[in-house]
């Protein structure tokens, strides 16, 4: 997936999420939205983080940094997110 494509993904503001190019829906929890849109906005790791962290204060910085890397993996292991997106 490119960048573009990731553009095109249909959100909800309640976590659903519908892929145009392949079909596939999901859905998100506030936290994966979250992530996922910071995707969509071109934030880094740790523009992404700070996100997640700045809106669900209560868990740590380093845990969501943690969470973050892992959610993002899921996300490229089901094609939401380019490949080429390191974290």
């Amino acid at each position: 997936m490119t960048h573009a494509q990731l553009q095109n993904l249909a959100i909800s503001e309640t976590g659903f999420v519908f892929d145009p190019r392949t079909g596939a829906t999901f859905t998100l929890n506030p936290a994966g939205l979250t992530v996922l849109v910071a995707l969509r906005d071109g934030l880094a790791l740790d523009g992404i983080v700070a996100r997640v962290h700045e809106r669900f204060e209560a868990v740590p910085a380093g845990s969501a940094r943690q969470d973050v890397v892992e959610f993002v993996q899921l996300l490229r292991q089901h094609g939401l997110v380019p490949a080429s997106f390191t974290v």
